[in-house]
């Protein structure tokens, strides 16, 4: 099966499995660069190295499943080429790494670019993005057969799942000098429908969404100028825009599950410019700004209780998972207004002077 594609592009080096139980990266430095998977469902994360015979490219892209095997994506001299890779052999073979071809995309003329979708929330499958001026397709590369699934006028970017089954895919489409998030209907075709529309002339992009209580995170310039902004899926309010996050060039990373019909109360995590993170609730107004742990890799797993969980690396712990709570936001400013003027006393005529 062929596609027009012969770039490729660099997503989060670290991605985390839709159900958190298992997560990958492209480890080391140079030329001596290997996928790692890593362990997250237990008392203690470890990571295990899958290293081939030959090291990776620094453009090779990994996303962790939820059966604990690695997607890898790697441009093979004109071929963009998908595998599965997972360790095997026991502690007296030595740790070994097998691979499971999957299927390649041929090159076809430049301007296409091809990049890993964010992780199923099937947990199973996966899709890649074929993106140019002409237009984009959606191929499934894991988890059934290999192959396009949807076609879409428009060069396509982002992807946000704003389903548990794997069947809403949302993509900011840039057509006739704008950007627009729109919803692709992979049981149906990759049958295309709007989904924002703040103004007319506005970029419109969406950033996360969390299935369980709608919350949708924006990033729009219907304001005037780019401002984050959030809102609920399916709801006719529109979308709001808070006064503190004005100005805040962080891009939210991480949203809090469980919050089924309370999207006011989900914790967000912003990855802040400078290397620091922002927790914020869209009930709040302030966010809480917190520096990031040593070697952390830029990325996070709320739990639904409301901990963020956030991996790091450094030469001490190559394997680490640090968790922040967020606090308690502080109560709005009470106003101390003078108090108002006492109205005059009305005089009795008898005491009245002449």
């Amino acid at each position: 099966m062929t596609v027009c594609a012969i770039e490729i592009t660099t997503t989060a080096p670290f991605t985390i499995a839709a159900d958190g139980s298992y997560a990958a990266r492209l480890a080391g430095n140079g030329d001596a660069r290997y996928p790692e998977r890593w362990t997250l469902a237990g008392p203690e994360p470890y990571a295990v190295p899958l290293p081939l015979a030959q090291p990776e490219e620094a453009d090779s892209e990994v996303l962790a499943l939820a059966d604990g095997r690695v997607l890898i994506h790697r441009r093979v001299a004109q071929r963009h080429a998908f595998a599965l890779l997972y360790p095997t052999g026991g502690a007296a073979a030595g740790p070994r790494t097998g691979e499971l071809p999957l299927g390649s995309v041929e090159p076809g003329h430049e301007g296409v670019r091809v990049s890993l979708l964010p992780p199923s929330p099937d947990g199973c499958g996966a899709f890649a993005l074929a993106a140019s001026a002409a237009g984009t397709t959606v191929w499934q590369v894991a988890g059934g057969p290999f192959g396009p699934v949807a076609r879409i006028p428009g060069r396509c970017s982002g992807g946000v799942w704003l389903d548990r089954a794997g069947r809403l895919l949302a993509l900011d489409r840039e057509l006739d000098g704008t950007t627009k998030a729109v919803a692709v209907d992979l049981g149906r075709g990759g049958e295309v429908s709007p989904l924002l529309q703040i103004a007319e002339g506005s970029d419109d992009r969406l950033l996360l969404a969390d299935p369980d209580s709608g919350l949708l995170l924006i990033r729009s310039d219907a304001p005037g100028e780019p401002r984050l902004g959030w809102g609920v899926l399916g709801s006719s309010l529109p979308v709001r825009f808070p006064e503190c996050l004005r100005g805040e060039a962080g891009t939210p990373f991480a949203v809090q599950p469980g919050q089924a019909l309370m999207p006011e109360s989900c914790g967000v995590a912003l990855r802040l410019e400078g290397g620091g993170i922002g927790l914020w609730r869209p009930a709040d107004r302030h966010v809480f700004r917190l520096a990031a742990p040593e070697g952390w890799l830029g990325t996070g797993l709320w739990s639904p209780q409301g901990r963020l969980h956030l991996p790091y690396a450094t030469p001490e712990t190559p394997c680490g998972i640090t968790g922040l709570t967020l606090p308690v936001s502080p109560p709005p400013p009470v106003r101390l207004d003078p108090p108002p003027a006492a109205a005059p006393r009305p005089v009795p005529l008898q005491q009245a002077p002449l």
